[in-house]
């Protein structure tokens, strides 16, 4: 296949490999055992994507991307070449595990990746508890016998970057220590190095397929993650925003055992939130615990505009304490976002503007985000609704609807969705991957899509209420959900019966009451 490639592809491979592995022989920081260790595991990566572009050209050449045969064969291209990254995180590990993890979470790439490099989220092996220790005396001075009761030396749990331990301090409170693997920092430079490298390749190779963006996102999401300090004072952040919350916990940090490798904080006991069988065991209703959860992050985006954005189902945990049946322990917290106050009021804004289909601000906020070519799909990827919809709010779109967004979509090439994607801001971005894995996580609970439109749409009215009276948002919110539990029966079977109309009567007399 690669021979019947254009000599194109054969200069762009030699330029990709000399210059990737030029720049690893010039990074001093590595020791050679580590540049070698880089150069293999980036070989592996430069043969892996120069063999999908070629796939990609070779078996897409000469047919145009409007008939049938080129979806078909576009989809059995994106499935092995999916495939192939799955293969190379598999081998590569570490930072390429991660990137794999951080890409499946993403709406706006095919769905054969997405499905594909979903089952990287499970397959982490723990290091070896003698490497671990080592940075446990390193950091915190002392051996674990002399600052804990009793260590579990086998993780509880184990990520790409560091694993959590179990422990019980000489005063008996329960603790979880994460600890950070030794090297890592080292191998994230290299290997986002070598992934801006290929990404740079491919769009020379295919100029409309641009993933800087991607490379950007996922390399200040690590860099985040790394700091334990930071990630520390975001865990107290996050306490004081919730303070007065009785669904939400905030495991409580131990600063004089936290460094930036090693964060020691209270431990809470609980289940990973999608645990179905779990909750009904336990006599707790899925459907609530996901009501609860939307709840918890739209204050964070609408209200706070400081926004935890790895919400996957480990990271939160529903555990039997609390007032009101149970509450939402909230988990690592390396990938925090502060949204800055423009954008969190234009946000709600948007979110007003999608409830009512308010086609004019739509395209003014898109214009705002840097977007304003494709703000009639907006709509269609936080609502499920094109942006001249007659359905009500939730419900699926009517035949005509869907033939109208079917037309739309075969009209985008990935031109478009480059654009898209790299014009978008970064509190944009994250909150486009927070949203997604909530989706995730609150289909398996088995709440229907509506509940997420009107939380969403609740909350943006609350966060564009603070605007004129600060103060008086927590007393709001408490009076609205009370509110909520009266008139939502009375309000959504006349919406939806109603469609447009009723939406936007529904919004005037629910959200300002």
């Amino acid at each position: 296949m690669v021979s019947k490639f254009p000599a194109k592809a054969t200069a762009a491979f030699c330029l990709i490999t000399a210059g990737c592995f030029s720049s690893q022989a010039n990074f001093h920081p590595f020791s050679d055992s580590s540049v070698c260790e880089g150069i293999l595991r980036s070989s592996r990566a430069i043969c892996t994507v120069a063999i999908t572009v070629a796939d990609y050209k070779y078996s897409l050449y000469g047919l145009p991307n409007d008939c049938d045969e080129y979806r078909r064969l576009l989809s059995e291209v994106h499935l092995r070449s999916a495939k192939r990254l799955l293969k190379l995180c598999e081998i590569n590990k570490g930072f390429y595990v991660k990137a794999g993890q951080f890409v499946s979470s993403l709406r706006q790439i095919p769905k054969e990746y997405s499905l594909t490099l979903s089952s990287l989220q499970d397959q982490v092996v723990p290091y070896d508890f003698k490497v671990i220790k080592e940075v446990l005396v390193s950091n915190l001075g002392q051996d674990p016998s002399e600052l804990f009761t009793w260590f579990n030396e086998q993780p509880i749990a184990a990520a790409s970057i560091a694993q959590v331990h179990h422990a019980m301090l000489k005063d008996h409170q329960e603790v979880a220590i994460k600890v950070q693997y030794p090297g890592i920092e080292k191998k994230m430079k290299l290997d986002t190095r070598i992934m801006y490298s290929l990404a740079e390749f491919v769009a020379w190779f295919f100029p409309e397929f641009r993933f800087l963006w991607l490379v950007s996102e996922f390399t200040e999401a690590i860099s985040l993650e790394l700091d334990f300090v930071q990630e520390a004072r975001n865990f107290e952040t996050m306490s004081n925003n919730f303070r007065n919350n009785k669904f939400v916990r905030i495991p409580r940090i131990f600063w004089d055992l936290t460094t930036n490798q090693v964060l020691t904080m209270q431990f809470c006991h609980g289940q990973k939130v999608d645990d179905v069988v779990f909750l009904k065991g336990m006599k707790i209703n899925p459907e609530k615990v996901a009501k609860k959860l939307l709840e918890v992050f739209a204050e964070m985006i609408f209200i706070h505009g400081f926004l935890h954005g790895d919400p996957h189902p480990g990271n939160i945990l529903v555990s039997i304490e609390g007032q009101g049946g149970f509450s939402l322990v909230l988990l690592d917290h390396g990938i925090c976002k502060k949204l800055d106050e423009e954008f969190r009021l234009e946000y709600c804004q948007l979110w007003k503007a999608l409830i009512l289909l308010d086609s004019r601000k739509i395209q003014h906020l898109a214009e705002r985000f840097g977007v304003g070519k494709y703000y009639r799909y907006l709509p269609i990827i936080f609502s499920g609704r094109t942006i001249d919809s007659k359905s009500g709010i939730g419900k699926g779109m009517l035949v005509e609807e869907q033939k109208k967004m079917k037309q739309h979509l075969k009209a985008l090439e990935m031109e478009d969705i480059s654009s898209f994607m790299e014009s978008l801001p970064s509190n944009f971005l994250i909150i486009l991957r927070t949203d997604e894995l909530l989706r995730s996580t609150v289909s398996k609970l088995g709440a229907s899509k509506w509940v997420r439109l009107l939380t969403y749409g609740k909350y943006a009215s609350l966060g564009l209420s603070l605007k004129s009276n600060p103060c008086s948002g927590v007393t709001n919110l408490v009076l609205w959900m009370e509110k909520l539990k009266r008139c939502l029966n009375k309000f959504y079977g006349k919406m939806s019966a109603a469609g447009k109309g009723m939406s936007t009567m529904f919004f005037n007399i629910y959200f300002k009451m």
